[in-house]
């Protein structure tokens, strides 16, 4: 089974984005995903700013295997539950 993966789209400064990523931090050790944090406005410096473009926004904007789960905060029991029917359709397949 593979492990989730949550991306916390971010930016320097940001202290809505420290708190959410403090939150996912926490679920990541009790839910067992993979967390990363993508800061869009130091992406977009190295030359993509595809993220920054389409999200700057909305910061922080949380992925959940690559598609978009929430912004501005953590929707924790919609997190819990798509982490949970994840499982199950790993587990029937």
């Amino acid at each position: 089974m593979s492990r989730a993966q949550v991306v916390l789209l971010s930016r320097a400064g940001c202290s809505i984005c420290i708190a959410v990523l403090e939150r996912l931090t926490e679920l990541a050790a009790e839910l067992d995903f993979e967390l990363s944090t993508v800061d869009v406005d130091a992406r977009a410096a190295d030359g993509d700013a595809t993220l920054r473009a389409e999200y700057g926004d909305r910061l922080p904007v949380v992925l959940l295997d690559g598609a978009e789960h929430s912004y501005w905060d953590v929707d924790e029991p919609q997190l819990r539950a798509d982490l949970a029917a994840r499982r199950r359709e790993e587990w029937n397949s």
